[in-house]
């Protein structure tokens, strides 16, 4: 029996050192972001006025978006299938969709096409570069034929706000709200344009994962990364948090309302209690923080610090992903 008691004792013991050493079994990083007051919001955005004064407490916040190997173990050990790989029904579709869907339908999600574009076309509408890719998830970014190898440490993608907040709950954590992502990616930084001042490249460096050339065409990639970027491939903010600007989008919990800053509450907003966008097409929205590698000057600078972005839950798009907050108590 003590030989026994032994055995298994080294197996678990071993077992342990293994999930340990797997760094796609590390638990992410924390940074502890300080309570406070501070103006949020940004004046050249029309549904991010008013500036108002908001006081968040103190939490903690993931270093970087999660990773691809991070996601990985998620899937690995609650069995976990994302919006995307689940077969679709004509009814997960808004009425004004259902009309264009083709038959049979098939698992997949949207990826950027700009190759769909006649040369010199004038782009009307965002649809014309985006392709649904049966196959397109977080296992394969491009469609079917695509896989992860090689980026292991760029951010999760291809993620809908249920698959965020599902990884959430099992990490023991949740989705920030918008108020603390923006005190978390200021950084302390008091009325700046970026996180890191009002300068978009200081010195001539490129700050954030963004588009560089003129959107959606010319992409020169002059930062290094035509697409995602591992996580920390840019300078941090003044609290020690990666890519709070570009690379993906970042889903918050609160429901989007392009007036809600008019009526928030001073401390701790949790958001509206529905959402409405006037410029959509009736479906409801959650916020998205901190713009992507497809936001460009000419295009959508909501890379800025106090800007903000939408998306329909139940979407997940080749640019879009998340990190997660844990409350001090």
């Amino acid at each position: 029996m003590v030989l026994l008691a032994l055995i298994l004792l080294t197996v678990a013991a071993f077992a342990f050192l293994t999930v340990a050493a797997n760094p796609s079994a590390a638990p992410m990083k924390e940074v502890w972001i300080p309570g406070g007051e501070f103006t949020m919001g940004d004046e050249e955005f029309d549904d991010a006025k008013p500036l108002h004064k908001v006081h968040v407490d103190g939490f903690w916040m993931d270093e970087t978006e999660v990773t691809n190997e991070q996601f990985a173990e998620f899937v690995r050990q609650a069995g976990y299938v994302t919006i995307a790989e689940r077969k679709p029904r004509p009814e997960d579709f808004p009425p004004w969709r259902r009309e264009k869907l083709q038959e049979p339908l098939l698992a997949g999600s949207l990826v950027f096409a700009p190759e769909k574009i006649p040369l010199g076309q004038v782009c009307l509408s965002c649809e014309d570069w985006w392709d649904y890719r049966p196959g397109a998830c977080w296992r394969h970014p491009e469609g079917s034929g695509s896989d992860l190898r090689g980026r292991e440490k760029h951010p999760v993608v291809h993620v809908a706000w249920e698959d965020a907040a599902a990884y959430a709950r099992w990490a023991g954590k949740r989705l920030p709200t918008e108020a603390e992502w923006e005190r978390a990616a200021r950084g302390g930084v008091e009325r700046k344009r970026y996180y890191w001042g009002d300068e978009l490249r200081p010195g001539g460096q490129w700050m954030a994962n963004i588009w560089q050339g003129r959107f959606p065409k010319d992409n020169r990639a002059d930062d290094g990364f035509p697409g995602t970027a591992p996580v920390k491939s840019f300078p941090p903010n003044a609290y020690g948090l990666y890519d709070m600007a570009g690379n993906v989008w970042e889903w918050c919990a609160d429901w989007y309302r392009p007036d809600y800053y008019a009526v928030s509450p001073k401390n701790n907003p949790q958001g509206p209690e529905s959402s409405f966008d006037p410029d959509g097409r009736g479906e409801p929205k959650r916020v998205q923080r901190g713009g992507s590698f497809l936001c460009s000057e000419n295009y959508c600078s909501r890379y800025r610090a106090g800007s903000r972005g939408q998306g329909e839950p139940k979407a997940g798009l080749c640019h879009t992903g998340f990190r997660c907050v844990r409350s001090a108590r």
